[in-house]
């Protein structure tokens, strides 16, 4: 999975046609979700699967004393420098999520793991390990948000093409889209970024992980086993389903 997205980083912006609005965006919805769960209050907040900093960039230009790791050394490093291109002060450093609380060994008011990064995970223990950990990562009275896919609604099968779109930059135009290949929950996902400079031979990025196609009723039973309470599914406020749950104080 580290291979997978220090392999991304340099491509992960094109997946959006405007990867600063998009961050703008996100960033409003989940400082609104924030405010209405968890009030005014909320100050530090601890992103366990930060990427290139989509979400963690954004929160911290929104005021939030932003904490931020991941998996892939590749992705931290593009977060550092797109965070420093933006003037936001942001500690981040590679850790695996299993391993959160032992690594950043303090509280925040929120734990944070956006953009589907939780289905990583490929069985219930792990994800299960992984959010004991955000759990010990959060101070009683705070909380802990999750988006993800919403699973139930999504084709299973092989061969399964999900387009993303073109983008141009820099005199190429990059045509992106996943396939996707089911057995049982677990699916291999292929990302392909085929880069057209306008000659004949057209050069193709491919980078390959997996995925457990949990439901999010399994994941807000996991979220109960691990401490969570109040634990509930939200949508129409993000992108992808979100999940919130509090640690009792």
């Amino acid at each position: 999975m580290d291979d997978f997205y220090d392999r991304l980083a340099p491509l992960y912006d094109l997946i959006f046609l405007d990867w600063d609005a998009s961050m703008e965006q996100q960033a409003g919805h989940l400082a609104g979700i924030i405010g209405e769960r968890w009030g005014a209050g909320v100050r530090t907040m601890l992103d366990i699967a930060c990427g290139i900093g989509t979400q963690s960039i954004g929160l911290a230009t929104r005021g939030f004393a932003v904490t931020a790791s991941d998996l892939s050394a590749g992705a931290v490093e593009r977060a550092q420098v797109e965070a420093r291109r933006r003037g936001v002060e942001i500690d981040f450093s590679v850790c695996d999520m299993r391993v959160a609380h032992d690594h950043h060994g303090r509280e925040f008011d929120v734990v944070i793991a956006c953009d589907n990064a939780i289905p990583h995970l490929l069985s219930d223990d792990e994800i299960l390990l992984a959010l004991r950990q955000m759990h010990d990562c959060t101070r009683p009275g705070g909380g802990c948000l999750v988006t993800v896919r919403d699973y139930d609604r999504e084709e299973r099968g092989t061969g399964l093409v999900k387009p993303y779109g073109v983008r141009d930059r820099d005199g190429k135009r990059y045509v992106i889209f996943q396939v996707w290949d089911f057995a049982g929950d677990i699916y291999d996902l292929a990302m392909y970024f085929v880069v057209d400079d306008g000659g004949w031979q057209p050069e193709t990025h491919v980078m390959r992980s997996k995925y457990y196609a949990v439901g999010t009723d399994r994941l807000m039973e996991l979220m109960r086993r691990a401490g969570f309470a109040s634990v509930e599914r939200l949508d129409g406020k993000f992108y992808q389903p979100v999940l919130v749950g509090n640690r009792e104080e």
